[in-house]
């Protein structure tokens, strides 16, 4: 039950970071929607110009979107590698407390 309430309390900590898994896609929640490329105009020479300056827009929003997936990505995985430490650590500390009782049990028992 602690083991539970420790997880949730550092996932509900951490959530701000946090992105979400559906249907086994991982996406960031803090960054926003992935820009959509523009579309090259080719009907004259100053379309295609206005064109030209819309993916360099693109490309800085693109810039910035990717960088805070990564942040997020790398955010998460550490969120996920240090509570399943964490799981394994307090699993360890029962797996011993469970062995010292089994050593007692079996030295009392052989005393009789």
């Amino acid at each position: 039950m602690r083991l539970s309430f420790l997880f949730l309390f550092c996932f509900i900590a951490n959530s701000a970071v946090a992105g979400t898994i559906a249907n086994g896609t991982w996406v960031p929640t803090n960054c926003g929607e992935q820009p959509s490329p523009p579309i090259i105009a080719d009907q004259d020479v100053k379309s295609f110009n206005k064109s030209m300056d819309a993916i360099g827009d693109w490309q800085n929003k693109t810039k910035n979107f990717f960088e805070c997936l990564v942040k997020e990505a790398n955010a998460d995985n550490a969120i996920i590698a240090e509570s399943a430490n964490r799981a394994q650590a307090n699993n360890q500390k029962v797996v011993e407390t469970l062995n010292a009782t089994i050593d007692e049990t079996e030295k009392k028992l052989t005393k009789k």
